[in-house]
């Protein structure tokens, strides 16, 4: 496992203290996990979202994937 230091902002730290205060995690270290593995999950939905649009859109490729990419 990788250790970070990362300097934040008073604003995070007193967002931090309350949420550990708060009972909704342990430790620092837990808020920032927990906050990581919701930013990597909305990225992925944002993901699909896209994709979504984009087949909204008409943006998409149809047919033989190896003539597609011989273009």
């Amino acid at each position: 496992m990788t250790t970070l230091s990362i300097p934040i902002s008073p604003e995070q730290e007193q967002f931090i203290q309350s949420y550990i205060k708060e009972g909704k995690a342990d430790n620092k270290a837990q808020v920032v996990r927990r906050a990581l593995a919701k930013f990597a999950e909305d990225e992925a939905v944002e993901a699909v979202l896209q994709a979504q649009r984009e087949v909204n859109e008409g943006r998409l490729l149809k047919g033989d994937l190896r003539k597609l990419l011989d273009l």
